[in-house]
């Protein structure tokens, strides 16, 4: 899976993100402080790594600053983007699970090394539900930044009323 990662920082577990993404197999595209030359800063390379799935160029991503609340602020201001702040696995599943995520923001600061690779596990392991409560929900949310389809198409589509 290609994967797009930013981080204002480059600090050991941003690093370990990218090490432990490619040793999974993943492709990497890499912003910020992991990218030599990019703009570090969290609103500038969390939007280009979000702007990554948006546009098709990842299928996911995983943002990182130090708290992970302004990289996933950038990232779902991105059209098309759900990104969740995970600081544990089950929070990991359940953003995927329920919520459809696919940017998945990182604290840096709280984040070690054997967690980093507990919320991957779940994040990778989890797959969207196909609960119609769950689609509808997620469908909603795609229609708050104008990328998807109305709450009233949905309920039509799902049999309901609007």
């Amino acid at each position: 899976m290609r994967i797009s990662a930013s981080s204002d920082m480059d600090e050991p577990v941003a690093r370990a993100l990218v090490a432990e993404l490619r040793r999974r197999g993943h492709d990497v595209i890499t912003h910020g402080a992991l990218r030599e030359g990019a703009d570090p800063q969290w609103a500038f390379c969390s939007e280009a790594a979000a702007r990554d799935v948006a546009e098709g160029r990842a299928e996911q991503a995983v943002v990182c600053c130090w708290t992970g609340t302004g990289a996933s602020l950038a990232a779902n201001k991105v059209p098309g983007v759900r990104a969740a702040l995970c600081g544990d696995a089950y929070t990991a599943d359940g953003a995927r699970r329920w919520n459809d995520a696919n940017v998945l923001a990182l604290g840096l600061r709280l984040t070690s090394e054997p967690v980093l690779k507990e919320i991957l596990d779940a994040w990778f392991a989890a797959v969207p539900s196909g609960d119609e409560d769950d689609r509808l929900n997620v469908a909603h949310v795609n229609t708050l930044d104008g990328s998807g389809v109305s709450v009233t198409e949905t309920d039509d589509a799902l049999g309901g009323a609007a």
